[in-house]
């Protein structure tokens, strides 16, 4: 049974944990992700971005297969499926389709237009007992020449937002999606903490977990943030496992060619990475 991310995000930020969401690819990784929730007795969230979501066939066909999954191989920790930097369409479909949980990604409108969609699907996420998360825009980008410096929000318009009843808040805080550029100045816990300071007891958000030092992590957390999403990571590892299997020449041994033998390296580095962070983030056990 999937849930909303409230309860398991309102524990972690009084536990002072964070639970991970795990962006999905495709079945593979799915299966990988909910394996090692259940085995380290985890909460977990699991992550589609739109492209993700278009590339599965569709967001009915993925409350299916994750609801299934979750069936069929008895996992009884709490499992949220969160629409990841939804479009305003998109978690009106997303609702449709049966997430239990939607990011309403409203940064790049005028803080008003921002507030007045967020409203609306506040209203909606209440009525169907949905978590719903909110981004904040972002002043970073380029700085006296240099750039890299990931995005900053202004901890004001978070509050501005946090009050109109969403259930967590993603700010930026320094962080980046994908890689960090060698001259990234790291998090401002400055910001963060004003955040924290306005916004109370509200769950946090980390956009771009991946790449940022593990102190870090754990600095921010013990400021609130009780959700940290993953996604380059279990992609690079995947990748590189995936590599070195056919480098090896082992898809040219016996039935190696077979999707099932192929792949299966890559599924056990995702989940080593997945292992990996709930440690990090201190959710092992809180299921």
């Amino acid at each position: 049974m999937l849930v909303s991310a409230k309860e398991m995000l309102t524990k972690a930020k009084a536990g002072h944990y964070a639970v991970g969401q795990f962006n999905i690819n495709n079945l593979e990784w799915t299966k990988a992700i909910l394996q090692t929730a259940q085995e380290m007795n985890s909460p977990v969230i699991l992550g589609v971005s739109e492209g993700a979501g278009k590339y599965m066939g569709g967001y009915t066909t993925i409350v299916g297969m994750v609801k299934g999954m979750i069936n069929e191989l008895g996992i009884t920790v709490p499992v949220a499926l969160h629409l990841d930097h939804g479009s305003y369409e998109g978690a009106k479909k997303c609702i449709e389709a049966g997430f239990s949980s939607i990011m309403f990604d409203g940064s790049h409108y005028p803080i008003a237009e921002n507030v007045e969609k967020t409203t609306e699907l506040v209203g909606i996420c209440n009525e169907l007992g949905l978590s719903l998360e909110a981004e904040v825009g972002a002043i970073g980008g380029e700085e006296d020449g240099v750039v890299g410096g990931g995005e900053v929000a202004d901890p004001k318009e978070c509050k501005m937002i946090a009050d109109l009843g969403v259930t967590m808040l993603a700010a930026g805080i320094g962080n980046i999606h994908g890689k960090y550029p060698a001259n990234w100045k790291g998090l401002s816990f400055e910001t963060l903490a004003e955040i924290q300071e306005l916004t109370g007891t509200m769950p946090l958000v980390l956009h771009g977990g991946s790449g940022i030092p593990e102190e870090m992590v754990k600095k921010a957390i013990t400021l609130g943030v009780s959700k940290v999403n993953v996604n380059t990571e279990c992609q690079l590892a995947f990748a590189e496992a995936t590599r070195k299997y056919i480098e090896a020449g082992k898809d040219l041994e016996g039935k190696g060619f077979d999707p099932r033998k192929l792949l299966a390296p890559g599924v056990e580095a995702i989940k080593a990475t997945v292992r990996e962070k709930m440690q990090l983030f201190g959710s092992v056990d809180k299921a």
